[in-house]
């Protein structure tokens, strides 16, 4: 699907108001149709960025629950969130 009809709509933002790197939990809609809750605003060494949802396995490493499968998508949430987070 070509990232020109992919929709995303920031539904809501709980920013976290303590110090430290990460800034806020997002949830984005997908064309209506797909809610997508956990998003991270992170701020790291370079700026903020957009960490995608993760669980912590058992090994004590992270793996994300859901992913973008092209560099093409990521960009595109991540444009959405950093946009409506600064927003």
């Amino acid at each position: 699907m070509p990232v020109e009809t992919i929709d995303i709509k920031v539904i809501k933002i709980h920013r976290l108001t303590q110090e430290g790197n990460l800034k806020a939990f997002v949830d984005i809609g997908i064309n209506d149709a797909l809610l997508i809750k956990g998003i991270k605003v992170v701020h790291g060494k370079k700026g903020l960025f957009v960490s995608m949802p993760a669980e912590l396995g058992k090994d004590e490493k992270w793996y994300e629950t859901v992913r973008c499968l092209n560099q093409d998508t990521r960009s595109l949430v991540a444009q959405k969130v950093l946009e409506a987070y600064d927003a």
